[in-house]
């Protein structure tokens, strides 16, 4: 495949659904086809997903693709999604739609045809918004179901590394689990949470951890804090030098001025930092743009701290 991204509008992300992991597949599957094939993703595109297509990329059997596909033309023209979507006045709505349109399969050529909604439509290609992209391969080794919902909400917050504390009934409400199943936490925890956990950190390209949230023994809510794996290894950082600026550390503005005076005043510094035809003046000039970077705090740090800087 030329491409093999995943793009959803978070809205989608954060929808309602209980789909199977094949109908989640071929979901997924059917939006890289589009992207793949440049047909884009329109509400009278007719998208063609082969088994060999299916069987390749999530590393199965032909003969367990065709029962997929088969599965599918009988199964997923009835599956819906609900999502939550506030209008202009603030008045919120719970959206239902069903998932496609129109569905085909030819089975003596094992292959499956699918028009998407036209309400899920906007939520795969509005990409202005807000929007969350992926790789097929980091879920193509799922098969809890729970497991890819999971990841593809802890993604959101890839930039910042952790989610928001997800209450337990939105929790439960944007994983697709129904008001009668696992209604005890033990049984959530031991047959939801924890085995879709397992299988991120093991197929997945980041490693997740969650912390309870309670109110008295209640558990209220669930916070993720994730991080990506094969990154590369940070610097490692000398031991602290109790004498050092820590180079977060930064100056106001009237110490930024100060300072440059001072130093641009200072013989012993002035001599290794000051260029040659340089009056003080127009040292202490550079030294005050200078000076509002970090990482020259901590370059002359033992010469602020002689000067009387205390950070």
């Amino acid at each position: 495949m030329k491409t093999n991204l995943v793009v959803k509008d978070n809205a989608l992300i954060n929808a309602s659904y209980n789909l199977e992991v094949s109908e989640q597949r071929l979901i997924l599957l059917s939006i890289v086809r589009a992207r793949e094939t440049g047909q884009g993703i329109s509400e009278n595109v007719r998208l063609h997903i082969h088994a060999s297509d299916y069987a390749k990329q999530f590393n199965t059997t032909n003969e367990t693709a065709y029962e997929v596909l088969k599965s599918a033309a009988e199964n997923l023209f009835n599956r819906q999604f609900s999502y939550r979507e506030q209008d202009d006045n603030g008045k919120e709505f719970v959206i239902k739609s069903r998932w496609v349109s129109q569905i085909a399969y030819a089975e003596k050529h094992a292959e499956l045809h699918i028009i998407f909604a036209p309400a899920i439509v906007p939520l795969i290609t509005r990409l202005e918004k807000h929007f969350t992209s992926y790789e097929i391969k980091q879920v193509a080794q799922i098969t809890s179901k729970y497991g890819i919902r999971l990841y593809e909400l802890l993604v959101q917050w890839r930039d910042v590394g952790k989610t928001p504390v997800l209450k337990i009934d939105d929790f439960r409400f944007k994983l697709g689990i129904e008001p009668h199943e696992y209604k005890q936490m033990g049984h959530f925890k031991s047959r939801v949470l924890e085995p879709a956990i397992k299988q991120i950190n093991e197929f997945t390209d980041i490693k997740a951890e969650y912390v309870q949230h309670k109110s008295g023994r209640t558990i209220t809510g669930f916070e993720f804090k994730f991080k990506l794996k094969n990154q590369p290894p940070k610097e490692k950082k000398l031991p602290k030098d109790q004498n050092t600026i820590d180079m977060f550390t930064s100056m106001t503005d009237k110490q930024v001025l100060l300072f440059a005076k001072k130093l641009a005043h200072d013989d012993q510094f002035g001599g290794r930092v000051g260029k040659v035809g340089e009056s003080r003046e127009e040292l202490e000039r550079r030294l005050i743009d200078l000076l509002v970077d970090p990482k020259n705090l901590v370059k002359w740090a033992d010469d602020l701290k002689r000067l009387g800087f205390n950070a």
